[in-house]
C-alpha cells in the first residue's frame, strides 16, 4: 500500500495529513478555508487519493502559511508514499475545460522540483481564500514532492473557474503519473533526481 502520514507543527501552524495513493478519491478536509478545503477534496476525488488534511493556523494574520504549509506537508507524504518510485508513469498530463476556461496542467516526478505557472487572476480572493495563495500553494506542494510542474490557464473570465480547472487538472495529471505500469525506474540514468 503506498500510504504515508505526518504532522507539521510550527509557530505559524500545526498541520496533519495522510494520503493514499491508491485510494477511492475520499477526503477529510479541514483547513479553517472554506474555499481551499473545496479545492483539496477536488484533488482527492479527481486523483483517486484518499487525503486526509486538518490545519489549525494562524488565520488572523491571513491564509498564507496555512496553505503554504499544507502544500509542504501533501507534497512531503506524496514524495514518501511513492517510495523508491519504480514503476510509476513518472509523466501525467491534462487538459480541462470548465466552462469558459481551459487549464492545462503537466508534471513529471523527476525529484528535480520547478514550478511554471500560468494564470491571471481578476480578483483578490475567492471566498476565504486569496488568489495568489493558488500559485504559492503549487510552489509548495511541487518543491517537497519533487515533481515539475507547468500550469497553464490557456484562457478563462471566472476566478472560481480557473482555480477549480487548476485543482482538478493537477489531479487527473498526477493519477497518471503515479499510475503503476511496469517494475523499472523510468529513467535513462537510472535514478530520479
Amino acid at each position: 500500500m503506498r500510504y504515508a502520514e505526518k504532522d507539521r507543527i510550527t509557530k505559524e501552524t500545526s498541520v496533519h495529513c495522510e494520503l493514499t495513493v491508491d485510494g477511492t478519491g475520499s477526503a477529510d478536509i479541514d483547513t479553517g478555508i472554506g474555499f481551499f478545503n473545496h479545492m483539496m477534496e477536488l484533488l482527492a476525488f479527481h486523483s483517486g487519493m484518499d487525503i486526509t488534511l486538518r490545519a489549525d493556523g494562524d488565520l488572523d494574520v491571513d491564509d498564507h502559511h496555512t496553505i503554504e504549509d499544507c502544500g509542504i506537508v501533501l507534497g512531503t507524504v506524496l514524495k514518501e508514499a511513492l517510495g523508491d518510485r519504480v514503476g510509476i508513469a513518472r509523466y501525467g498530463w491534462f487538459v480541462l475545460p470548465m466552462d469558459e476556461t481551459l487549464c492545462e496542467t503537466s508534471l513529471d516526478i523527476s525529484g528535480r522540483p520547478y514550478l511554471v505557472c500560468s494564470c491571471a487572476f481578476d480578483r483578490d480572493q475567492i471566498g476565504m481564500m486569496s488568489t495568489e495563495m493558488v500559485r504559492e500553494f503549487l510552489r509548495a506542494f511541487a518543491f517537497a514532492a519533487g515533481i515539475t510542474l507547468h500550469v497553464n490557464v490557456r484562457y478563462g473570465d471566472n476566478d472560481h473557474h480557473k482555480a477549480e480547472a487548476i485543482f482538478k487538472s493537477l489531479a487527473h495529471a498526477l493519477a497518471a503519473a503515479v499510475r503503476i505500469q511496469g517494475d523499472t525506474l523510468l529513467s535513462s540514468k537510472g535514478m530520479l533526481e
